[in-house]
């Protein structure tokens, strides 16, 4: 079989999960928080038929060889963890993290997910949960008969209640930073989990030692560049189309050989 068929047919597949991750980010571009996916490529193993360096002779090499490559495959799709832009809600629970870090919340199986999304809300018992209605953690608990509620850039979290002159300060918002954000798990939902390649959770205040402050009735938007992503998308159907060609090509030189051999 000719090996350019193989070698075209991973291109044809890379390009495939290539395409499968510019949709996923153009479908995201209105998501909250949502960090942007980038493919990773690989060139598969080399037959090599003469060795670079080998002796030509008794005193000289060959200054290039003979290594006929396998074709491509991906290897990762890595997160890109840049910010977004700050879009104004004026919407007391709505929280931004100006930097790195996270927001740390309690899933319903009792472990911890990681989100830039900070879309909060309060729930029935006056707890601040996400969308998902999962608890903020460390949790806040606003009362009843709260008036407004003030988040500081640190993350302090007050608020006015009737018959007191002074705000009750109600807890303080923590954010959580990882040594390599791209190693985090995405599960959906705007969360992330912990895994070995992201390293240790390290939880700080906001705005202290490199993490990002909180800024009050803003939310962070999308990461996702949507002219660079269809400028990708055409890159990628092009890409795909040249595959096609080879696999055409050399489908015509088996069917000559076929006829005339």
């Amino acid at each position: 079989m000719h090996a350019a068929l193989w070698i075209s047919k991973t291109g044809l597949s890379a390009q495939d999960t290539q395409l499968t991750t510019i949709s996923n980010n153009l479908s995201n571009a209105a998501t909250i928080g949502y960090k942007r996916d980038r493919a990773v490529f690989e060139d598969l193993l080399y037959q090599t038929q003469r060795q670079p360096g080998a002796q030509s002779a008794e005193n000289s090499q060959l200054p290039t060889g003979v290594q006929l490559g396998s074709g491509v495959r991906v290897v990762a799709t890595q997160k890109q963890f840049t910010e977004g832009n700050m879009q104004v809600t004026e919407q007391a629970l709505d929280v931004a993290i100006n930097g790195r870090g996270f927001f740390e919340v309690l899933m319903p199986d009792g472990s911890q997910a990681y989100t830039r999304d900070g879309q909060f809300s309060i729930n029935a018992d006056g707890q601040m949960v996400n969308s998902s209605g999962f608890l903020l953690q460390p949790n806040i608990t606003v009362p009843t008969d709260a008036q407004s509620i003030t988040i500081g850039k640190d993350g302090v979290v007050s608020a006015q209640v009737n018959g007191s002159p002074q705000p009750t300060n109600l807890g303080s918002i923590q954010v959580t930073d990882f040594i390599n954000p791209a190693g985090l798990q995405a599960i959906g939902g705007n969360l992330f989990k912990e895994t070995g390649s992201s390293g240790n959770p390290q939880v700080g205040t906001a705005g202290v030692e490199g993490l990002g402050s909180l800024e009050q009735g803003m939310l962070e938007t999308s990461n996702v560049d949507v002219v660079e992503e269809m400028v990708n998308m055409i890159t990628a159907q092009r890409v795909y189309e040249m595959n096609s060609k080879v696999i055409s090509t050399a489908d015509q030189m088996l069917q000559y050989l076929n006829q005339n051999v």
